[in-house]
């Protein structure tokens, strides 16, 4: 398991590199990318809906296979990561999602299928850039500030997950929509052209992207990183118990995970469902490339959300902190779910900017003293992601059964636990040093 290297300014779980605000800026761009490709799934999902007239539980499919990857590769990634370093392996992880994006090409020509097979293998290669980047991020600097300094990368995560639904509306959407009843009414023939024509709009855009990320890969396979060592000795870091045997024995990772778990689930459900939600007469009733572009506001909260939580979290607990926000989701969300109209449109697109912090906050309260056991903790987090995958399976056969706007009380349900959690361990950072000499 990685562990971080002993000496004075790694006690609190910092790397000893000296200024830390380059490798930092390094690893954000990681951030910045899997946010872009992770969001696009906001797009793909009413894309190929209305392309192979899919019911809402079988659009979920797409986050099904895109985060069930997360599960399945995120004990593998660790392992590879453990062979590889944390620098090599975000080049694999990078180059892994290139050929899932490589794969959208044939996918256009071969049905909706080896659409998730390349969800999944392009996801595959973001598993393990998170299992690598997060944990990194963490131990750049003192574990008092672990929690902003991660916010502060995911704010860059945000800006790719921001402008991803704005480009996705202009490239894929941008071609005329026919409802069901239109299909039903077309020939067999045109009803293949169009579904061939409407699949091929992918080929462009994911081309590009995995050229982009063939270019990072080998950006930082010369980019210049401090190491973490990698051995099985305890780190030397206080108030870890010599009996503990494994990540799993310490209860604060056992309720993150979950916690993790459902806020992955519970943001990528609402992002899921928002282009269908502003299609609803009683909503917006906007066609789907408009209704994308509003989805970048949703994301767009959660960027500025960061930015904000960043400062914040220097000076306010993050658990506490963690816990407003959740309350302030719940509220959006029921508001969003028993009104009408722009009321409604704008209560649940607001939610994007209480989700900012959760994640990275959540991920460092739960990593917090593991030692040794971080880079278990972390591979365990990443496994936890599979929220994603569940979440929005389930609140998809929802709406297929009590409606689209009635299923969003499934999230707000999510965030309830979260704020349970922000609040047991609102003190959790009591035991190390209000202020730590160090970097970023």
């Amino acid at each position: 398991m990685a562990s971080i290297p002993q000496g004075s300014s790694t006690q609190h779980g910092a790397v000893d590199t000296g200024n830390n605000t380059v490798p930092l800026i390094i690893i954000t761009i990681l951030f910045f990318m899997w946010g872009l490709l992770t969001s696009m799934n906001d797009v793909l999902i009413p894309h190929l809906k209305s392309v192979y007239t899919l019911s809402y539980t079988q659009a979920m499919l797409v986050q099904f296979c895109f985060f069930g990857a997360y599960f399945v590769i995120s004990l593998p990634a660790g392992a590879l990561i453990k062979k590889l370093g944390y620098q090599n392996g975000a080049v694999a992880g990078l180059l892994i999602a290139a050929s899932g994006c490589a794969l959208f090409y044939p996918a256009a020509t071969s049905g909706y299928a080896v659409f998730l097979l390349a969800l999944f293998i392009l996801a595959s290669g973001i598993t393990i850039l998170q299992v690598a980047a997060n944990p990194y991020v963490t131990v750049l600097g003192p574990a008092r500030t672990a929690s902003s300094r991660l916010t502060l990368t995911q704010a860059f995560n945000s800006l790719g997950t921001t402008i991803a639904p704005w480009l996705g509306g202009i490239l894929i959407l941008g071609g005329a929509v026919l409802t069901a009843d239109q299909l039903a009414l077309l020939p067999a023939t045109e009803l293949a052209e169009y579904r061939a024509k409407e699949a091929a709009a992918v080929q462009g855009p994911y081309l590009v992207l995995a050229a982009a990320l063939v270019g990072l890969a080998l950006f930082f396979a010369f980019a210049k990183l401090p190491k973490i060592q990698h051995n099985d000795e305890p780190a030397v870091t206080a108030n870890v118990a010599s009996n503990k045997e494994s990540a799993l024995s310490h209860k604060h990772l056992v309720l993150g995970a979950i916690g993790i778990f459902l806020y992955v689930g519970a943001e990528v459900a609402i992002g899921s469902f928002l282009i269908n939600f502003f299609g609803e007469a009683h909503i917006a009733g906007l066609k789907e490339a408009d209704a994308a572009h509003l989805v970048s506001y949703y994301w767009g909260g959660a960027m500025i959300g960061r930015f904000i939580g960043f400062a914040v979290m220097r000076y306010v607990s993050p658990g506490k902190t963690l816990a407003f926000n959740c309350v302030c989701s719940v509220l959006l969300i029921l508001t969003a779910t028993f009104t009408e109209g722009k009321l409604a449109m704008w209560a649940i697109i607001a939610v994007g900017l209480f989700n900012s912090i959760m994640f990275p906050t959540i991920f460092s309260m739960a990593l917090h003293n593991l030692g040794k056991f971080t880079g278990q903790g972390s591979g365990i987090l990443c496994m936890a992601i599979v929220g994603g995958a569940l979440v929005p399976l389930l609140q998809g056969a929802l709406a297929d059964t009590i409606g689209l706007q009635l299923s969003f009380l499934l999230p707000a349900a999510c965030y309830l636990y979260i704020m349970y959690f922000g609040l047991k361990f609102a003190g959790i950072y009591k035991t190390a040093p209000a202020s730590e000499p160090g970097h970023l």
